[in-house]
């Protein structure tokens, strides 16, 4: 068969009657013969525009075969593009499989939880796509892949995948538990909580990992308590930084537990005063009144402004009485952080390198 020839033919034929649809047509398919998928796609969207909507189920076939053998060539981008098309021309056309295919092996993870998440809306939820996207997510290392497994295992208590899925989310959280406690018996609490973390992500129904057990309810507050439990011991330490954070990620767990706004009080070891009193007036606020555990801190903590407020006062007399003396605006700007004014501090900082272009501090 000539079919160079018959495109030429063809072309010139359109040349002469540009609204005859069939010779759009058999252009397309002389083109398909060669495998010449977006010239055949080019024609048939030609032929589509003459009579709409006639030569969907066509185009969206040709633009399966074009991505089919761009998959095949290992051109995973490209084969995406004309899926896409396909799916575009004809919206029920079931290429979602291959379209998974081919974003997986791109790397392209989210985007086709995407494309999952698609078509359980549209399709409905199945063991099987419930699976399929508990895959995705433990391949994304999200902690949703377990709610997945078992939603599978409700949809079909014997599904094999789910089974296995379910039994190697478990070795994994077993052996994160055992890490948790190797890391923990050898002083390294920062490692240890994360090992934590990660057995409940892969087993969050694990009573061990529990202090109170493995009610539904109380799994978030459990980990707010291993979270304050471990920045005590950092705190002990003299680990301040560490604690800070583990008690930020507690907080941000549980806001209505005065107790965690008073042990970040370790802001106040560090020198952050008015972010301890922030935490101080928050932790006031839900206790009850007159409670001496926050009274006794809040009266230290005021006291200690208070200096520094004095201080800060004295030494803008000290400017007054002597501009030009660059050690004045350093020692008040000293002032001024421990204040958080950090205006303040840094225009005073600013003075002192006017007048003190060699202060190395």
């Amino acid at each position: 068969f000539q079919y160079e020839k018959a495109v030429i033919c063809f072309s010139r034929a359109i040349t002469l009657q540009p609204e005859q649809t069939q010779l759009y047509v058999s252009q397309a398919e002389a083109y398909l013969q060669l495998c010449d998928f977006q010239s055949a796609a080019a024609c048939y969207k030609k032929a589509w525009l003459l009579e709409p909507g006639a030569f969907r189920d066509r185009l969206a076939f040709i633009y399966y075969l074009q991505g089919q053998c761009l998959f095949d060539r290992r051109l995973f981008l490209e084969a995406l593009e004309a899926f896409t098309k396909a799916a575009e021309v004809k919206p029920g056309c079931r290429v979602y499989a291959v379209r998974l295919a081919c974003l997986t092996a791109a790397g392209h993870l989210t985007d086709c939880l995407q494309l999952v998440n698609d078509w359980m809306v549209s399709d409905g939820p199945t063991s099987d796509l419930y699976i399929l996207r508990a895959r995705l997510h433990q391949q994304l290392h999200q902690s949703q892949c377990y709610r997945d497994v078992t939603s599978a295992l409700a949809l079909n208590p014997s599904c094999p995948a789910a089974g296995a899925l379910l039994q190697q989310l478990q070795r994994a959280g077993e052996q994160a538990r055992q890490k948790s406690v190797d890391r923990a018996v050898s002083g390294e609490l920062p490692e240890a909580l994360c090992m934590i973390n990660i057995a409940l992500e892969n087993c969050p129904r694990d009573a061990r990992l529990y202090l109170f057990g493995s009610f539904e309810e109380q799994v978030e507050f459990q980990l707010v308590l291993t979270y304050n439990d471990f920045a005590v011991q950092c705190f002990s330490r003299g680990q301040y930084a560490e604690a800070t954070l583990l008690l930020n990620k507690a907080i941000e767990e549980e806001k209505s537990q005065a107790g965690l706004y008073l042990n970040r009080g370790c802001f106040f070891k560090q020198g952050d005063w008015c972010y301890a009193l922030v935490d101080y007036q928050q932790a006031e606020e839900m206790m009850r009144p007159g409670d001496p555990a926050v009274r006794l801190r809040l009266a230290v903590l005021h006291n200690t402004l208070g200096h520094f407020q004095e201080a800060a006062d004295m030494f803008s007399l000290a400017v007054q009485y002597d501009p030009s003396a660059a050690q004045y605006y350093e020692k008040r700007s000293k002032a001024f952080r421990k204040l958080q004014n950090l205006k303040g501090a840094r225009q005073d900082l600013i003075c002192v390198l006017i007048l003190d272009p060699t202060n190395e501090e």
